[in-house]
């Protein structure tokens, strides 16, 4: 069965959305981070979605702080992402408080060390960040385009070892217009042992119930749950127990 992650996007302390990865079409959320992950615990959520986009677009982990509180006031696990670029970063995220740590921008400029990673921290504990624009990988906040193909940045990794890939077609982001299920079916199809994360789109119970039906692994759901577009009670029955 497909887990359900709310996701929590954290940029000068508020929770925002961006749609479609654009900066200047942000929205901000007048509810606190804290009071957001007791809201999604209520709810049933097992596991939290957190992005640090100061930190994506710093380089390096900025609210720690929210992660400590999030980590402390729930019993939530938490995924966190957003500017770990280092072993240091990723102890420090694990000592306040995270579960799981999803990495993006390293996978790019520091392949080796991210692939590294998939060995020395577990390959339970360690999802690849593959968010891309017309095919193509997005870094830092999803701000800095390169000429990298989403699939050959999947297989490089994939062939190491990577069992987690959270992927997120930008231009679907935020937009509430359905998930992009060609791209997952195409990631599904060449890598078949590989769990994938599917995020952006999604609105709608039908279309999760379509992703489970794919073998996707997860779905990361935000603005649809913030704006009441998802019934949580029609959720429950994807609702699980997580490791």
């Amino acid at each position: 069965m497909i887990q359900i992650i709310p996701s929590i996007v954290i940029r000068d302390g508020k929770v925002v959305r961006l749609l479609g990865g654009d900066p200047s079409k942000t929205k901000v959320y007048d509810e606190s981070p804290i009071d957001l992950a007791m809201r999604f615990e209520d709810m049933g959520a097992e596991v939290v979605h957190l992005v640090d986009l100061d930190g994506a677009r710093r380089g390096q982990p900025v609210n720690y702080h929210i992660l400590e509180a999030i980590a402390g006031y729930t019993s939530l696990k938490v995924d966190f992402t957003g500017g770990i670029h280092t072993d240091g970063d990723i102890s420090k995220a694990y000592e306040y408080g995270a579960k799981y740590i999803t990495a993006a921008s390293a996978a790019v400029s520091s392949k080796e060390l991210f692939a590294s990673w998939i060995i020395s921290y577990g390959r339970e504990k360690i999802t690849l960040g593959a968010d891309a624009m017309d095919g193509k990988i997005r870094i830092r906040g999803w701000e800095k385009e390169t000429d990298i193909d989403l699939m050959d940045h999947i297989d490089y990794f994939y062939q190491r070892g990577l069992k987690y890939v959270k992927t997120t077609d930008i231009a679907k982001n935020g937009g509430l217009q359905g998930p992009s299920y060609n791209i997952y079916q195409a990631i599904l199809d060449k890598f078949p042992d590989i769990r994938v994360l599917a995020s952006g789109g999604v609105s709608k119970v039908e279309e999760i119930e379509k992703l489970n039906d794919m073998g996707v692994f997860a779905v990361i759901v935000g603005k649809a749950l913030y704006e009441g577009q998802l019934d949580m009670n029609e959720l429950k029955k994807f609702m699980q127990k997580v490791s």
